[in-house]
C-alpha cells in the first residue's frame, strides 16, 4: 500500500477570502418554492481561466496583488521566465511560434495582444490528470501548473469573459467564485463524482492501466523525465487505476456508447462493450439518481449526441458531434443496463430535453452533458460556440412554463488543467481539486452576487438531498456548502 502523504495535497486552508459554510438559513418550506433543478455541466476551465477578471470577484488581479501566481520548478526554485507554450503533438517537442518567448513568470490573456487567440479560438489541450492535478495544486501553493503541464506556460492562460453570454448572466444571477471540482485530475471523474460522491473501482484490472507510485505515493517519473520545466514536459509511469485498484484517470463504460468496441460472433449482445477490450467494469455504488428514483422523483441525464452515437460509432470521438462517451457516468452503473426500465426511463438525448421544455414537462430533476463540440473542451472545442449554445439553453428554459419555479446550476467538470490561485478546501483523497466556475440562475437566486461561500460538486448533491430529502449519499462533502447561500426567498421589495 503506498504512503498516505499523497493525501495531503487535498489537506490545506480555505482562501483567506472563503466563506466557510455556515449552517443555512433557508428553511425547507422556502427551498419547496423551487420545484424543477436543471445541472449544465461543461467542461475543462478554471475559474481564473473564464472569470478571473469578472467584477468583484477572487479573480487574477487579486492573485497579482497576493503575489500567489509565481511558478516555481519541481526543487521548489521560482521560474525565472514561463516554460515555451509546446506545440501540441510535435516531435522533436517545438516551441508554439504564436506565443513570444520568453513569457513572463505570471498568468497572461490568450485573447490579447501579441497572442490574440480570442474566444472564438481552439486552443491546444492541456494535461488533466488525478495525480498531476495535485502536483500543480501543491499543498494549496498552485505554484507548480507551468512545471507539470504538457502543455507548458499554457497552463497560466486566461481570457477577458466579459463578452461570453453566460458572463452576462452571472452578472444578473449569482456567480460562486469559490467552487471546486469534487475530484482532482480529469472529466471521467469528476462526472463519477457528479453522479455518486465516489471513486470507481476496478479489482482485476490488466496491467497496462495500472500507474506507478512512489514510496511517498506521488506519480513516480520515468527516468529519461527533464528535470526543468523549459526543457520540456514531465514524463511519468501514468495509468489509470492505482495499486489499490481504484479508477481515477480515463477508462470505457461497459456499455455502448462507448469506445470499446462491441463484442461480435454468434449470440452476442452490441449493446454492451467487449470484455476483451478492458472496459470498466459495472458500477454497484449508489448514485443521486438512486436516491432520487428511492424518494419517487422525477429525474433524466440529457446527452447531445447520445441517439447518434447508439446508432453510429463514427460519432464517438469524432464525427459531426464528437460524442465523448467517458461524460456519461450513468453508462458505467449496473442499474442502468441496456434493457433496463431504469436506463430507458432515466438516459435520454437533448432533444428529449428541448421537446421536454417545450411541452413544460421536465423532471424535477435535469441534467444536461452538451455533446463534444459544444462542450467548451480545449482541443476540440472552442469557448465561444459552447458558451453561446449553454446561455440559448438558458434562454429556453426561462421561456417555459416551469422557470418561475426553476433553479439552474451552471458549472465545470474541471479546470482542464489551467492554473487557478485559490487553494482547495480541506478535503479526503479525492479531491476538492482546482477552482472552476458556477453560475446560479432562478428567479429565486440573488441578484448581482457573488457568493464566496466554499463549494464543491457534491455541494450540488447536497442541494438536490436537502431539497428532496433524499438519503445522503456518503461521499457528499457536507462540511461545505449547499448552495443555499445563493438564494433569496424573501419577497420582492416594491419597484423590484
Amino acid at each position: 500500500m503506498p504512503s498516505r502523504k499523497l493525501f495531503l495535497y487535498s489537506l490545506v486552508a480555505l482562501s483567506p477570502l472563503a466563506h466557510a459554510a455556515a449552517p443555512s438559513k433557508i428553511s425547507s418550506t422556502q427551498l419547496e418554492k423551487i420545484q424543477n433543478v436543471v445541472i449544465i455541466y461543461g467542461e475543462n476551465r478554471s475559474f481564473n481561466n473564464l472569470y478571473g477578471m469578472f467584477p468583484g470577484a477572487n479573480g487574477v488581479a487579486q492573485a497579482i496583488a497576493s503575489g500567489k501566481y509565481k511558478q516555481t520548478e519541481m526543487d521548489g526554485k521560482e521560474m525565472r521566465n514561463l516554460p515555451p507554450v509546446w506545440l501540441e503533438g510535435s516531435k522533436p517537442l517545438q516551441a508554439d511560434p504564436l506565443f513570444p518567448a520568453p513569457l513572463a513568470n505570471m498568468p497572461f490573456r490568450i485573447d490579447a495582444a501579441p497572442i490574440q487567440q480570442g474566444l472564438e479560438v481552439p486552443t491546444r489541450d492541456l494535461v488533466h490528470r488525478f495525480y498531476q492535478n495535485q502536483l500543480q495544486i501543491n499543498g494549496g501553493k498552485n505554484d507548480r501548473f507551468a512545471a507539470i503541464s504538457d502543455a507548458g506556460g499554457f497552463a497560466m492562460g486566461y481570457y477577458d469573459g466579459s463578452s461570453l453570454p453566460l458572463w452576462k448572466l452571472a452578472r444578473q444571477y449569482t456567480l460562486a467564485d469559490n467552487f471546486f471540482m469534487a475530484a482532482f485530475g480529469g472529466s471521467f471523474l469528476n462526472h463519477m463524482w457528479l453522479a455518486c460522491a465516489c471513486t470507481p473501482t476496478y479489482p482485476e484490472a490488466p496491467e497496462k492501466f495500472r500507474l506507478q507510485l512512489n514510496a511517498d505515493g506521488s506519480l513516480k517519473r520515468k527516468e529519461n523525465s527533464p528535470t526543468n520545466a523549459q526543457d520540456g514536459p514531465p514524463q511519468f509511469y501514468d495509468g489509470s487505476i492505482t495499486p489499490d485498484h481504484y479508477a481515477v484517470n480515463t477508462m470505457q463504460a461497459p456499455y455502448q456508447p462507448s469506445a470499446a468496441l462491441p463484442p461480435v460472433g454468434a449470440g452476442s449482445d452490441g449493446r454492451l462493450a467487449d470484455p476483451k477490450e478492458f472496459p470498466l467494469p459495472p458500477q454497484t455504488q449508489a448514485t443521486i439518481g438512486d436516491m432520487l428514483s428511492k424518494r419517487h422523483i422525477s429525474w433524466k441525464w440529457y446527452a447531445g449526441g447520445w441517439n447518434r452515437a447508439l446508432q453510429d460509432r463514427k460519432q464517438i470521438y469524432e464525427g459531426e458531434v464528437m460524442f465523448q462517451a467517458h461524460h456519461q457516468p450513468f453508462n458505467y452503473f449496473k442499474n442502468f443496463q441496456p434493457g433496463s426500465a431504469e436506463r430507458a426511463l432515466h438516459l435520454k438525448d437533448f432533444e428529449d430535453m428541448q421537446a421536454d421544455i417545450e411541452k413544460g414537462d421536465l423532471p424535477q430533476v435535469a441534467f444536461y452533458k452538451p455533446q463534444g463540440n459544444l462542450n467548451q473542451h480545449p482541443g476540440y472545442a472552442n469557448v465561444m460556440t459552447g458558451d453561446q449554445h449553454l446561455a440559448d439553453l438558458v434562454g429556453k428554459l426561462q421561456a417555459s412554463p416551469q422557470w418561475k419555479n426553476m433553479a439552474i446550476i451552471i458549472t465545470y467538470d474541471e479546470n482542464g488543467g489551467f492554473w487557478d490561485h485559490v487553494a482547495p478546501p480541506k478535503g479526503d483523497r479525492w479531491g476538492p481539486g482546482s477552482r472552476i466556475p458556477a453560475i446560479i440562475i432562478s428567479p429565486y437566486a440573488k441578484k448581482g452576487f457573488v457568493d464566496h461561500t466554499a463549494y464543491d460538486t457534491t455541494s450540488i448533491l447536497q442541494f438536490l438531498s436537502r431539497r428532496f430529502k433524499l438519503e445522503m449519499l456518503p461521499g457528499i462533502r457536507q462540511h461545505l456548502g449547499d448552495m443555499t447561500n445563493a438564494f433569496d426567498f424573501r419577497p420582492a421589495k416594491p419597484g423590484k
